[in-house]
């Protein structure tokens, strides 16, 4: 007897822009470059969640492969427009044709439909109020426009 696949159901939780800062460049295995990226400031909103970046307790561990894509390792310290606090951490992928990626290398604009960039998050908090955020995992769609990385948050239900 098959089963059949279980649907998949999103809620979009919010959307966070962040402000990177200057890359500093640390050692990486063979054929790979190892940035680390201090997020300087960001928000998010939506629904029912919105707020701040928490500055000074952010950075992406950034891997880069010789063929332009980029492994991200970010974790984040959030603040709500009530004062609350939430960690979330996520890991990521962006990849793309080598001419895509050269251009957001450049920090032009590219159009996101141009390539693949998603992450997937998990989030930490002892707020009883956020408790539910404990027990969600979240994906991600990314885009990485001249200012910094800008991600549409969607809790997997």
């Amino acid at each position: 007897m098959a089963i059949a696949p279980l649907p998949l159901r999103s809620e979009f939780l919010f959307r966070m822009v962040l402000q990177a800062g200057t890359p500093q460049m640390a050692a990486a295995g063979p054929g790979q470059e190892l940035r680390v990226i201090p997020v300087i400031g960001g928000t998010f909103e939506g629904p029912s969640l919105q707020g701040t970046l928490v500055p000074g307790t952010t950075a992406d561990w950034l891997r880069v492969e010789p063929d332009g894509t980029a492994h991200m390792d970010v974790r984040l310290v959030m603040r709500t427009a009530a004062g609350q606090h939430f960690f979330m951490s996520y890991s990521g992928v962006r990849s793309g044709p080598p001419e895509v990626l050269a251009r957001l290398g450049r920090g032009e604009a590219v159009d996101p439909a141009d390539y693949y960039f998603r992450i997937a998050i998990r989030f930490e908090t002892s707020d009883p109020d956020l408790a539910w955020l404990n027990r969600v995992l979240a994906v991600g769609i990314g885009q990485r426009p001249p200012a910094g990385p800008t991600y549409d948050v969607y809790a997997i239900r």
